[in-house]
This record gives structure tokens, C-alpha cells and sequence, in this order.
């Protein structure tokens, strides 16, 4: 698994993964549970991963979308 994203917004986790699953691309959200138990206050990020395989056409699509990370 690759991590694409880390966040703290729920809205733009679900907006990516969209955006991936359209592609063809399975993403799924990591430390979900974490985020749950912490009340939802947005202390813990949760991340956005990918098949291995899949990392580099899902950052291509993510970067074409201007919501890559790093540089």
C-alpha cells in the first residue's frame, strides 16, 4: 500500500477516493477508527492509500486535479 494523502478533512478524503474510484483506482482510508474514538475533533489525520501498483497513475490523477502532496 502506498499513502497518497493524509488529512484531517473528511470531505476531501471522500472527494479523492471518488475521484479515484472513477478512475478505476481502489483507495481506502486509514485510521478511520482512530478518528472515530478522538471524537471527531480532528486531532488524528486519517490517510488515503492505494495498491502499490496503482501509486503512480493515482498521483498523476490526484496532481491533475491540483490536490497532490509534496512537491
Amino acid at each position: 500500500m502506498r499513502v497518497l494523502i493524509r488529512s484531517t478533512n473528511p470531505i476531501r478524503l471522500s472527494f479523492l477516493q471518488a475521484l479515484l474510484k472513477d478512475a478505476g483506482i481502489e483507495a481506502v482510508l486509514l485510521d478511520q477508527h482512530i478518528s472515530a474514538v478522538e471524537g471527531g475533533i480532528g486531532a488524528f489525520p486519517q490517510r488515503l492509500a492505494v495498491r502499490s501498483e496503482d501509486a503512480v497513475a493515482a498521483e498523476r490523477i490526484l496532481r491533475d486535479a491540483g490536490e497532490a502532496e509534496g512537491p
